[in-house]
């Protein structure tokens, strides 16, 4: 089911939002203000989380504020790397949090924090416990990110690589398992903090690994999953068919669905980190999915769909 919505990813981060085209996020805070809108119009209960940020910095949170998004929101979130691509060392994650604290009331949630094992597992397996030490009690959600390593056929496409240099290849070592399935020894540590600590998986159009992650979440014990439904799929074909087996295979777990990436025909640019050229586009997709999957009537289409989408697969 459903439980959240978040509106974008890492906004204030290039790899994710084209702020050259967007230098104040003027376009990106009316852009969310129309899509909480949208989003409270069809289930005004469901916490609507503001795309969480990275890195994390109050001049952003503070931005938003003075714009007026935050008016519009009922959650705010935070992402972390600092073994990986953080200029701060682990144990600030506590301070992290109170520099958000001290801008807004409103729920805070780590939504994406991850080790990776590019240098060794060891350093993955350490990391995942003074994590979980630091933020389990002091976050309503922690999502871990992630269950799978990138794919190295699968390219970083919000990312940079000739910018990043080698920080770029730490994206393909997230994962508590290696790309063939094969557990790190992160694995068994992180079990001991479900269901404390939730994972993130993006899952990219069509994934093959979609019921193999559903049958290791479950065998892991996680109860909250953050994964996102793009914008930019919705326009190929097919895409409502491969939405519908997405949401469906994950009905057993709480799921905060993000909404973001543009797609090329509708953004100033042709790349799904642009502003569109509509902002009232995004907030009509946040509506169709909405309904689709979370608005007043969609709990027994839902469930009809999830029925149809298992007899599907056999």
């Amino acid at each position: 089911m459903i439980e959240a919505v978040m509106l974008w990813n890492q906004p204030n981060n290039k790899s994710h939002w084209d702020f050259e085209l967007d230098r104040d996020w003027r376009i990106f805070g009316e852009m969310v203000k129309l899509a909480a809108d949208a989003v409270k119009a069809e289930n005004p209960r469901l916490p609507r989380v503001l795309g969480g940020i990275s890195p994390i910095d109050p001049g952003f949170m503070l931005q938003m504020k003075s714009q007026g998004v935050l008016d519009h929101v009922n959650t705010v979130a935070v992402h972390g790397f600092p073994l990986d691509w953080n200029h701060w060392q682990i144990d600030e994650w506590p301070a992290k949090l109170n520099e958000i604290r001290a801008i807004t009331p409103l729920p805070l949630w780590v939504s994406e924090v991850g080790i990776s094992s590019f240098g060794a597992e060891e350093v993955q397996e350490w990391g995942m416990r003074r994590t979980a030490e630091l933020l389990i009690g002091h976050a309503p959600r922690i999502h871990w990110y992630s269950l799978y390593d990138l794919p190295r056929t699968w390219p970083a496409t919000t990312r940079h690589r000739e910018a990043e240099g080698s920080a770029y290849y730490r994206h393909f070592y997230m994962g508590l398992l290696k790309e063939d399935g094969t557990p790190k020894l992160g694995l068994n540590q992180f079990s001991r903090y479900t269901p404390e600590l939730g994972l993130c998986q993006w899952f990219q159009f069509e994934d093959h690994r979609l019921d193999d992650a559903v049958r290791w979440m479950k065998r892991l014990g996680v109860t909250y999953l953050r994964t996102g439904l793009s914008w930019q799929d919705s326009l190929r074909p097919n895409a409502l068919q491969w939405f519908d087996r997405q949401m469906a295979a994950l009905e057993d777990f709480n799921v905060t669905v993000t909404f973001c990436f543009t797609p090329e025909s509708m953004g100033v640019a042709p790349h799904n980190t642009s502003p569109p050229k509509s902002v009232h586009a995004f907030a009509d997709f946040c509506s169709e999915m909405m309904r689709r999957y979370a608005g007043h009537a969609a709990g027994s289409s839902a469930r009809g769909k999830a029925v149809e989408a298992r007899h599907k697969r056999g």
